[in-house]
């Protein structure tokens, strides 16, 4: 929020505190989960920000920097708890001697598939590939073991990939594998990953939606076993709104708004049958998924009823929650008392999206038009240029800075060398320049994809896309004449 709000002084101070103070040899049992999207993707963040957030950055940025290295340390300390039979992590390790011998091998499904947009925006920066292969390894393990009828359950024992609690939904327990099969396909342009999440998103509705609300049903059988909305699944319509299904996105957002203005926020659970609350269910943390909803579904449709949500939200927050010290934890919405606490999402989502919804020019909107070239070790590339993921503790992570790190391919300096050569002629003689019908005989044409797939010197032999399936990243100079076709010289 201080990069957003562009409190250069404060954030500079933040980031010397981390340098100076930040130890991860501790013997402390750590959620695995928690801290990959809150630690090692606030970190992740606040480097490739952090020179446009006034902070003076060492050469070799955004492939080095203090921040990167305690990302990587910390992404370290997470790396014992893949190592289980299925490739599926551990819930908990101790950051010291790594997973105790007496830790439940029992995690829930978002536990294990919410690291591939940190852990691939670590390899790419630092260059060590084994961050993404074990982010990558668990999101295939939970594929490989869907049901039948194709949906997952919400807990499983990593080391034996049989399903302890069978019910399955987009909500708690469930909801940022979903998510992040999505954003990391947009942020690695990758088609496996968009093509995973298509199939679920038909069992999806096949099985749990009714009305344009969705239900929590048996993931063997598709039979209801809770009809009840949890607020944590308010993120499903934003979710939508990225892979274009704005008109269903709509409809569910309306669904959930309806709670919203009948108790002025959303409680944990809401039994739809019965319209009401559930019981011991009845609170509201001040959670931030219908207005990141609101914030997507706004940037797609500019509907001004998701900026009356943002109003209600604000009003809500400030009439209800305010306190001397902060913003209190809803206790009970149907009396609206308070709770003795805030939590950290508040101030990391909640404020955040708000603060996007009502900000249309703030950079994190960039439509491409304005842009920073770079000069790394490995030559120049652009960042800032719009287009951020942002992780599922709203840390915006900018997909371009992924291919400043990387080794060129041989390839495009052979291009580049043709080219300059192209030049060349062109001031001292005639030339004509043809475009290829094909790829040419005898040497086909680079698919475009193939650039992003070599990190660290290292190639991925699984298949990319040969377009971008959600989104229109700017190409290196070589994926262009791949498109366009090979270039032929006349002497």
């Amino acid at each position: 929020s201080l990069q957003i709000l562009g409190n250069v002084s404060e954030f500079q101070r933040v980031v010397n505190v981390l340098q100076e103070g930040v130890d991860f040899d501790i013997d402390v049992n750590a959620s695995v989960f928690e801290t990959n999207i809150r630690v090692v993707g606030g970190l992740l963040s606040a480097h490739l920000l952090s020179k446009k957030a006034g902070v003076e950055v060492e050469v070799g940025w955004p492939c080095s920097g203090p921040l990167l290295r305690m990302a990587e340390e910390a992404a370290r300390k997470l790396l014992p708890a893949f190592q289980t039979p299925t490739g599926m992590p551990y819930g908990t390790v101790n950051l010291l001697h790594g997973v105790n011998p007496g830790e439940t091998p029992v995690t829930c499904t978002a536990g294990i598939g919410t690291f591939i947009v940190e852990f691939a925006t670590l390899s790419h920066l630092t260059g060590d590939p084994v961050f993404e292969d074990v982010a990558r390894k668990a999101l295939k393990a939970l594929w490989k073991n869907r049901s039948d009828i194709g949906l997952v359950g919400n807990h499983i024992d990593v080391l034996t990939a049989k399903w302890v609690a069978q019910d399955a939904g987009i909500g708690a327990g469930v909801d940022s594998y979903f998510e992040y099969l999505v954003k990391g396909a947009i942020l690695l342009q990758d088609k496996e990953l968009m093509s995973m999440f298509l199939e679920y998103n038909k069992a999806i509705k096949n099985y749990t939606k009714f009305d344009d609300w969705y239900l929590w049903v048996q993931m063997y059988k598709g039979t209801v076993s809770m009809p009840v909305f949890q607020s944590l699944e308010a993120y499903w319509p934003g979710l939508q709104s990225l892979i274009g299904d704005v008109d269903n996105a709509m409809r569910t957002f309306l669904n959930y708004y309806t709670v919203w203005k009948q108790f002025g926020g959303l409680p944990e659970f809401y039994n739809i049958p019965q319209g009401y609350t559930v019981d011991k269910r009845e609170g509201y943390p001040l959670r931030p998924e219908l207005i990141e909803s609101a914030m997507y579904l706004y940037r797609a449709t500019r509907d001004p009823t998701l900026l009356e949500l943002g109003r209600d939200a604000v009003e809500s927050i400030e009439k209800i929650s305010k306190v001397d010290c902060g913003f209190a934890t809803i206790k009970d919405l149907r009396d609206h008392r308070l709770d003795n606490r805030m939590e950290s999402f508040f101030l990391a989502e909640t404020v955040k999206y708000l603060y996007l919804l009502f900000d249309p020019d703030n950079f994190i909107h960039n439509d491409g038009s304005v842009f920073d070239v770079v000069l790394t070790p490995y030559g120049e590339c652009v960042l800032n240029a719009g287009g951020y993921i942002f992780n599922t503790e709203a840390h915006p992570i900018d997909p371009a800075a992924l291919h400043c790190c990387r080794k060129r391919k041989e390839e495009q300096w052979e291009v580049e060398d043709l080219m300059r050569e192209f030049y060349s002629l062109k001031k001292n003689k005639k030339f004509t320049l043809k475009r290829a019908a094909d790829h040419g005989e005898g040497e086909s044409a680079k698919d475009p994809e193939d650039a992003s797939s070599e990190k660290g010197g290292e190639t991925r032999n699984s298949k990319k896309s040969s377009r971008s399936l959600l989104s229109c990243p700017s190409q290196s100079f070589n994926s262009k004449l791949a498109v366009l076709g090979q270039v032929f010289l006349e002497n």
